[in-house]
């Protein structure tokens, strides 16, 4: 078999592995941000498929299909994410006379809508949440609302991500929480049919893992925990589920396979389910009819390759296990790492990576290397981070562990937040719900100035180590006055920061991992309470001045906050703004976020259009107060 990767980063290395191990040639495709990515190198054949827009590259049917043809490929794997659950897709690769390694389009459809989904569940017996969808008489839905008894959800009916879903704590929020929920619906799903259901208080997000062959054989292996979610988006997971009544777990279990069987599911795929924490009652939500980001979970401990079995099903081959001889062992864990500034509200974060040490003991499933450059116009995944051990207590502390020894240099990332993340009683207890962030103070893990202490005692360190002559490596002990380190080390951060050190407060410290590079530019990285942070060692003649932040709502301007694409310009010059307007819209890895005007004005210049990309604290929009606009007359 010869398989095309409609995919990119850490998922297309993903399937390469696998691949490759079963003695099958792979195909890469590539937009141009990704010419240099891992995952292009490791393939036997790459292409280019386009820029950086999606809809030319990753998303373009026809760019895809021109690839595979040109290099004869015998199917394509789509990953997850961009094409993996478009049944049109998945049609055109099956018409082209290539093997689909995933489920038969109708299947896809069948889980498309969330409305025609939670029909075919009610059919297969599942359990759903009390509700209705928006093909009722719109004049009915208030009543029905009513009915059903607040709190209520309303989310959209297509599509995911957290996108089109609102919450009515009270009858009289229903209305406006419908139309910004169709609203947003529209803009992201080309689709404003949406779903209204009663909102569960403690709700724990909990899926089962299924898959199926081509000759009517569907089993589950098991279930996984999703609950720690920030604005819906999954953060950490792990197998099995904890702290479920068996009753609940062995539900659950049986509701997946039972609508996996309904359908005729012919490849791996996962049924989410929401679980209420208090009655251990469960609820369908819905079927993700490809390979899931936390599939590694499953594969620690059931010890299977679910990429495998999805190339067997493709394949037309039966099922190589039963349901009775799959078997669990231990607890896993997958933390991802997400190229975000957790203490600036998870802003993504783009840059290139200079160092990188990951843990031996761990499974690094990653999209990059030391020298990758992380872009704005994709997913700010950049790896995840699995560990696996007999039990849960000890796979918690694996993890702990794991996150105290990974270095990642010259980018943000969350893996700090994953540190102070486990260590939360919810976290250990294994109690969490969906909620649980959102209603959550999150620690700053990002603090430099706390960090350079420790950096410089690592440059230190690494410095003695590197002389063997040097007395402080001969004894640690030595203490002579001549000898002791004096003095400051001038370290920048990476926002442009100059900290200046005292050397003798660092040389008591223990760096903990670091990474130091010298030569003509030299940095050190250092690990402190699970985060990574860079640092350029300077002379004395190279320190410069902070540099005010710009922001990005001052009364002047607005500026980008961090690298990205401009998505929307929705104001002119001459229009009236007051504070909170919408301004511009930016997207930054898959993620749309809008700039306001920070107070009364009028728009002087508009210096972006849609498509543009900028750079961070880049002027978009500028602005004159009503009192000094040139355009009004004085009396």
């Amino acid at each position: 078999m010869k398989i095309l990767i409609a995919n990119r980063g850490e998922i297309a290395r993903r399937v390469i592995r696998t691949a490759n191990r079963l003695g099958h040639a792979t195909v890469a495709v590539y937009a141009d941000p990704d010419a240099g990515a891992p995952f292009v190198g490791e393939a036997t054949e790459a292409v280019r498929i386009g820029p950086a827009a999606l809809a030319e590259s990753y998303l373009s049917t026809e760019a895809i299909l021109a690839a595979a043809a040109a290099t004869d490929v015998t199917a394509v794997h789509p990953g997850y994410g961009f094409l993996s659950e478009n049944a049109a897709f998945a049609r055109a690769v099956i018409d082209a006379g290539l093997t689909w390694v995933g489920p038969h389009p109708e299947a896809i459809d069948a889980m498309g809508s969330k409305i025609d989904a939670r029909q075919l569940a009610t059919n297969a017996g599942v359990p759903v949440i009390p509700g209705f969808d928006t093909s009722q008489d719109p004049a009915d839905l208030a009543a029905a609302a009513d009915t059903i008894g607040y709190p209520i959800l309303v989310k959209a009916a297509a599509g995911g991500g957290g996108k089109g879903i609102r919450i009515a704590h009270e009858p009289n929020q229903f209305a406006t929480a419908l139309a910004d929920a169709k609203s947003e619906s529209l803009r992201s799903f080309g689709d404003d049919d949406v779903i209204v259901e009663r909102y569960i208080q403690r709700p724990r997000h909990v899926e089962v893992q299924i898959v199926g062959d081509k000759l009517g054989a569907v089993i589950n292996l098991g279930t996984r925990e999703c609950s720690v979610q920030r604005r819906y988006q999954k953060v950490l997971e792990e197998a099995p589920a904890p702290n479920l009544p068996e009753a609940t777990r062995a539900g659950l279990r049986q509701s997946a396979t039972a609508l996996g069987a309904s359908i005729g599911y012919d490849s791996t795929g996962t049924v989410e389910f929401i679980v209420d924490d208090e009655t251990g009652d469960y609820f369908f939500l819905e079927m993700n009819t490809r390979l899931q980001v936390e599939h590694p979970v499953t594969e620690a401990i059931t010890g299977l390759d679910l990429v495998e079995l999805q190339l067997s099903s493709a394949a037309g081959q039966p099922l190589p296990l039963t349901q009775d001889a799959v078997a669990f062992s231990g607890h896993a864990f997958e933390a991802r790492i997400n190229a975000e500034d957790a203490s600036n509200d998870f802003a993504p974060q783009t840059g290139r990576v200079t160092h990188l040490s990951v843990p031996n003991d761990v499974r690094w499933d990653s999209g990059i290397e030391a020298g990758t450059e992380i872009s704005p116009h994709y997913d700010p995944m950049v790896a995840k981070l699995v560990v696996h051990a007999a039990d849960r207590p000890q796979a918690l502390a694996k993890l702990r562990t794991g996150l105290d020894n990974l270095v990642i240099g010259g980018l943000t990332t969350n893996a700090g937040f994953h540190r102070w993340l486990v260590d939360q009683s919810p976290v250990v207890d294994g109690r969490v719900t969906t909620r649980f962030l959102d209603e959550t103070d999150i620690a700053d893990t990002t603090n430099a100035k706390k960090a350079a202490p420790y950096a410089a005692a690592a440059w230190m360190a690494h410095s003695q180590d590197a002389n063997a002559t040097s007395p402080w490596r001969a004894a640690v002990s030595f203490r002579l006055v001549p000898h002791q380190p004096t003095g400051q080390l001038f370290l920048a951060d990476t926002s442009g920061v100059v900290h200046d050190v005292d050397l003798t407060v660092a040389k008591d410290l223990s760096p903990g991992p670091a990474a130091v590079a010298t030569g003509s530019e030299p940095s050190i990285v250092v690990n402190v309470d699970g985060q990574s942070h860079t640092f350029a060692v300077l002379s004395r003649s190279q320190r410069w001045a902070p540099q005010a932040d710009a922001g990005h709502g001052t009364a002047g301007a607005v500026a980008a906050p961090f690298p990205a694409v401009v998505a929307d310009v929705p104001v002119t010059p001459g229009q009236a703004v007051i504070a909170g307007d919408a301004v511009v819209v930016i997207e930054a890895m898959k993620m749309l976020h809008t700039l306001s005007a920070a107070g009364p004005g009028v728009v002087d210049e508009v210096r972006v259009e849609t498509g543009q990309q900028v750079e961070s604290n880049q002027v978009l929009v500028t602005f004159v107060t009503p009192e000094t606009d040139s355009s009004s007359e004085e009396n």
